[in-house]
C-alpha cells in the first residue's frame, strides 16, 4: 500500500532544496505544507517567512521560524503549498484548508510558486475535485443564488469560518473545459472574495508517488 504521507514528505524535500539564504519564503497551509515547514526549520537557514494561514505561521514560530507579517510584504522570493489536484499544464484546485484567498495573495507576490503533492492529488480533469468559494457572510444567499447556476449542487461548511472572517462554499459538478471563464465568472459575483481555482499562479510541482519525485515545470519536461 502507497503511504501518501511519507509522499508528501518527500515532495516537501525535495522542493525545500530550492531555498537559500536570505531568502523570504511564502508558506502554504495543509498536511503537505506542514512537512515543508518542518523541513525549512531542520535545514536551519537564515530566512523569514511569511504564512497564508495562522495554523501555519503558529507551526513556523513553534519550530524557530521567522515569521513576518504580510501586510508590510510587497514581494516573496518562493512560496510553497499543496494543492488538492493538480493537471499537467499545473493548473490546480486549492482551498481544503479554507486559506485559498492569502494563499492566492502569497502566489501572486511569488517570484516563484511552487506547489508539493503526493500522487492521489495528480489529475487528468480538474472538474471532479470540489472547487472552495470564499464568501463575504453578508452576501451569503445571494451569491448562492448565483452559485447554483454553476454547480450541479454546493454545500456551506458548518460551523467555519475562514481567518479573514469568511465562509466557504464547496462546489461540486463544475464545467472544466473553461475554467478561465468560470474564474472570471465567480469574481465578477459580488460578494466572493476568492475560489480555489490557481490557473496561471504555479511555476513548478513536486509530486511523489510511492516514493518517487517528479519535478514538473511550466512549459518544460517533467524532471
Amino acid at each position: 500500500m502507497i503511504d501518501r504521507d511519507a509522499d508528501k514528505r518527500l515532495a516537501a524535500n525535495a522542493a525545500v532544496r530550492e531555498i537559500r539564504d536570505d531568502m523570504l519564503v511564502g508558506l502554504g497551509t495543509g498536511s503537505t505544507t506542514a512537512h515543508a515547514i518542518a523541513a525549512l526549520a531542520e535545514r536551519r537557514l537564515r530566512i523569514e517567512t511569511v504564512a497564508t494561514s495562522e495554523a501555519s505561521a503558529r507551526l513556523a514560530r513553534s519550530l524557530g521560524l521567522t515569521v513576518r507579517d504580510f501586510g508590510g510584504v510587497e514581494r516573496v522570493d518562493i512560496a510553497i503549498d499543496g494543492a488538492d489536484a493538480i493537471d499537467a499544464s499545473l493548473r490546480a484546485v486549492k482551498g481544503a484548508g479554507g486559506a485559498m484567498l492569502r494563499e492566492k495573495v502569497v502566489a501572486a507576490s511569488a517570484d516563484r510558486m511552487i506547489v508539493i503533492a503526493d500522487g492521489s492529488k495528480r489529475v487528468d480533469r480538474l472538474g471532479p475535485t470540489k472547487l472552495p468559494v470564499e464568501i463575504l457572510p453578508f452576501a451569503r444567499g445571494f451569491v448562492a443564488g448565483r452559485l447554483s447556476r454553476l454547480f450541479t449542487d454546493w454545500r456551506e461548511r458548518a460551523d467555519y469560518r475562514t481567518d479573514n472572517g469568511n465562509i466557504v462554499i464547496d462546489g461540486h459538478g463544475w464545467d472544466d473545459t473553461a475554467p478561465d471563464m468560470l474564474a472570471a465568472t465567480l469574481m465578477a459575483i459580488p460578494g466572493v472574495v476568492a475560489h480555489g481555482l490557481f490557473l496561471t499562479e504555479i511555476d513548478a510541482a513536486y509530486i511523489a508517488d510511492d516514493g518517487i519525485v517528479t519535478r514538473l515545470e511550466r512549459g518544460r519536461n517533467p524532471r
